[in-house]
Order: structure tokens, then sequence, then C-alpha cells
């Protein structure tokens, strides 16, 4: 079950960098297209419509679609300054506090954001840009992204219950 998980969490980080990609083939195009007008004069002058949105949209699928594979792969920021000093049953016990307090933050913003999609579905929401686009469309990454970091902080936080059982019952190995 840990492995498919660990797939899953993969496979959104591969989504996340294909929505970088795009942000990179879009602001290109766009530069692209500046240039073009600068050098052939205002009769070339094209632009990429809502491309800002497009970039602003895949930059929120990338940052939230990325989360879970992140924390999976031990790449957030840690501050360590604290329970580096405290004794190991301590730093255990600090580690399982976190992780259950960041669980049910994330779980209360998972749910919102659903909510949140839900909302936009049931009142056909669009962006303001000139191309209207559903905001359902570019919720929902967001969502799945914080639905998938609530899913990877239960898996860790169940493998640190799990780990520290083996330990205490030996089967874990030299600590």
């Amino acid at each position: 079950m840990g492995r498919m998980l660990d797939r899953l969490y993969d496979l959104a980080g591969a989504l996340a960098a294909l929505a970088i990609l795009m942000i990179c083939v879009v602001v290109a195009a766009q530069i692209g297209l500046n240039i073009l007008a600068r050098v052939g004069g205002p009769g070339l002058s094209f632009t990429i419509p809502s491309y800002a949105d497009f970039a602003g949209f895949a930059l929120a699928a990338a940052s939230f679609l990325a989360l879970a594979h992140t924390l999976r792969r031990g790449g957030h920021i840690r501050v360590t300054l604290l329970t580096n000093r405290l004794p190991h049953g301590a730093r255990w016990a600090v580690e399982l506090f976190v992780l259950a307090l960041a669980t049910a933050l994330t779980a209360f913003a998972t749910y919102y954001m659903w909510l949140l999609v839900a909302e936009s579905l049931h009142y056909n929401d669009t962006s303001p840009g000139m191309i209207a686009i559903p905001l359902w469309i570019p919720q929902t990454p967001v969502a799945l992204g914080l639905s998938l970091l609530t899913l990877a902080l239960i898996h860790t936080l169940v493998e640190s219950v799990q780990a520290r059982g083996a330990i205490l019952t030996g089967e874990g190995g030299a600590e």
C-alpha cells in the first residue's frame, strides 16, 4: 500500500513539473511575441489572450500538486534547532504532535477547498480575464494537491507510529 501511495505522490509531482513546463512555454511564447512586435512594429503586435491567467493557474497547480511528493522526499524545510536537542523519545513525541497538527490543519484546508470547488461549479464562477475560464478547473488541482498532502501526512504519521512500535518491540533493529 505504501509503495502505491508513493507512486501516486510521484505522479502528482510529475504533473506539477508539467505545469511548470506549461508556464515556461506560455511565458516564452509571449516574450517571443513581444520581441516580434518590437522588431516588426505595431502591425506584428500579438498577445496570447489571458496568458498571465494561464500561467497563474499553472503555478497554483504546480505548487499544490508538488506538496505531497516534496513531503515524502524530505524536501520541505524543517526547523530542527529545538528538536535536535531533545532526547530521542521526546523528539519522536514532538514529531508525532507536529504531524498530527499538520494533518488536522491540512484536512481543514482540504475540506474548504473542495467546498470552494463545489461553490464555483454551482454558481458557474469564471475568471475575469479575456478568456473566461470556469474557476473550478484551476481550483481542482489545488484541491487535489491538498488532498494528497493530507493523505501523505497521514501516511507519514502512521509510518512514524509503526516505526517506533517496531523499535520498542525489538523488531526495528538497533536504534
